[in-house]
């Protein structure tokens, strides 16, 4: 599946797979689900997309404006992670998040990367199940927490 191309799309709403995207926009995504600290420079936001094994956004057809986003980080090869899914508040509930990761998977399916993880937000994980994931009993998500930054 190349970047770029539309990879699904319900009346009101694509989901493409891309490479670039304007990053004042992904920052306000980024806004919206909570996860941007304003001393952050969305110029970065340039490399996070382009490194990502797949960068989805979700576009409002009558706009063009980018309501929601996802990716994948992984080598290509073994396992693939989910990271920041974020659908803005005014398009939850209709679809729009279940697009996204759907095209993320199909993405990681082609490409043979067939183990895929995410850590899910509290509340979240009906969403995720309904989708094929399940809880990994026996494991404990960890984060690296540096005492020197």
């Amino acid at each position: 599946m190349e970047r770029h191309e539309m990879v699904m799309e319900e009346p009101g709403i694509e989901v493409r797979l891309v490479g670039v995207w304007d990053v004042e926009t992904i920052a306000g995504l980024y806004r919206a689900g909570g996860w941007w600290d304003e001393k952050w420079d969305p110029a970065g936001l340039a490399a996070l997309i382009a490194g990502s094994f797949a960068f989805a956004v979700a576009i409002d057809s009558a706009t063009g404006r980018a309501v929601g986003m996802g990716r994948v980080i992984s080598d290509g090869v073994s396992d693939g992670y989910v990271q920041d899914l974020v659908v803005l508040p005014d398009y939850r509930g209709r679809g729009t998040g279940t697009m996204i990761l759907s095209t993320l998977l199909e993405h990681c399916k082609s490409e043979g990367v067939t183990w895929v993880a995410l850590v899910a937000e509290p509340g979240t994980e009906e969403f995720y199940t309904a989708l094929g994931f399940r809880r990994m009993e026996g494991h404990v998500p960890m984060r690296w927490y540096p005492q020197d930054w």
